[in-house]
């Protein structure tokens, strides 16, 4: 068991600074995800972790030790690429002890270490097949087979299921917090699929443009991210954000609609202050008002015009208009209106966010 501790770290390529300033930490038997967008510096992040990445500036710890100059083979670490990177002329067994060939791990040690992690994949019945035999989900197993037989004190994983179909990669997601449960090894998971770091991270790392920008538990991002970007990037259908301006009554939209707020809701908001009004998908329903009631919310009414449905099977995204603006709502199968037509939904004011139109901060 052992922890990660990343301070102050930065990343230079010439003058172009792709990581700035980078600070958290993973406690030992962690599993932390870092997510984000293309190019917002999460794959260097790992990178550099691995040690296949030099450090301009700041400390790599693992297990509080520096590792900025040491080698990836004297880190103890194990990775995991999205391209599997299995040796195709060689077995799965072969493959999976290569490293311990390496490290000269006796015959018996090896063939006790092979069998016990092969039984833990299901993967006993490929041990003397190759890479070209097997399917995607099975290279995947013997990639993380010859990562676990390694026994390091860190797992990293780069975005390992984004080649694999929507099916597979459900029962991968499974197999790999399973596996987590069972080892309880720190690992650090590299994504852009948030859905993929909701279900298995204790802890998210939101990553844009090379910069932390928030870091916590998946409910507390969801629930109360800190800006804009880690608003709209967590959850799917994404949040809805509308334009609106604090008045008397409550929010004013842009277009004339009013939206109550709750009582001291933001109560150091000035009259007459621009807000972006943050509200997500499945925060309007017409079941939200009985919702909200049994979980010690409060509702509202709010009028929407329906111009398009996407049903998705269990649920249906409406395509909407809420005093001009663009809206996702999404209800149940069941409960889903025309298109065409206005509707009355129901918002519950306790789950949503103001942000500030210019520094995008949540207020």
């Amino acid at each position: 068991m052992s922890s990660l501790e990343i301070k102050d770290l930065r990343k230079r390529f010439g003058n172009v600074e792709v990581l700035k300033n980078i600070n958290l930490a993973a406690d030992s038997g962690e599993f932390i995800a870092l997510v984000g967008p293309s190019g917002c510096g999460k794959s260097t992040l790992l990178a550099m972790i691995a040690g296949l990445e030099s450090v301009s500036s700041g400390e790599i710890r693992i297990d509080g030790r520096v590792v900025n100059d040491a080698a990836p083979k004297n880190r103890d670490i194990a990775m995991v690429f999205q391209s599997y990177a299995l040796y195709p002329t060689m077995t799965v067994r072969e493959n999976m002890s290569f490293g311990m060939e390496s490290r000269r791990v006796p015959k018996a040690e090896q063939a006790t270490t092979i069998a016990r992690v092969a039984e833990m994949l299901q993967i006993e019945p490929l041990l003397n097949r190759k890479p070209s035999q097997l399917s995607g989900g099975q290279r995947q197993r013997v990639a993380m087979g010859r990562a676990l037989v390694r026994d390091p004190k860190l797992f990293l994983f780069d975005e390992p299921l984004s080649n694999l179909d929507a099916k597979l990669r459900i029962e991968m997601r499974a197999e790999i917090k399973r596996l987590h449960d069972t080892v309880g090894k720190t690992t650090v998971y590299v994504t852009h699929d948030q859905v993929e770091a909701m279900t298995l991270a204790s802890r998210i790392a939101v990553m844009f443009g090379g910069v932390l920008q928030q870091y916590d538990t998946p409910r507390e991002i969801y629930r109360n991210p800190v800006n804009r970007f880690v608003a709209g990037f967590m959850g799917s259908p994404t949040m809805n954000f509308l334009d609106a301006t604090v008045g008397e009554g409550g929010l004013v939209l842009d277009g004339g609609a009013v939206v109550p707020l709750l009582p001291d809701q933001f109560p150091r908001l000035s009259t007459g202050r621009k807000v972006v009004w943050g509200v997500r998908p499945e925060h309007f329903s017409p079941a939200a008002e009985r919702r909200a009631e049994r979980r010690g919310g409060v509702s509202v009414p709010i009028k929407a015009q329906v111009d398009m449905l996407e049903p998705t099977g269990a649920e249906t995204i409406l395509f909407t208009r809420i005093s001009g603006q663009k809206a996702l709502i999404s209800v149940d199968a069941d409960d889903a209106p025309e298109a065409g037509a206005p509707t009355q939904m129901a918002v519950d004011m306790g789950k949503t966010c103001l942000f500030d139109p210019e520094t995008d901060l949540r207020l």
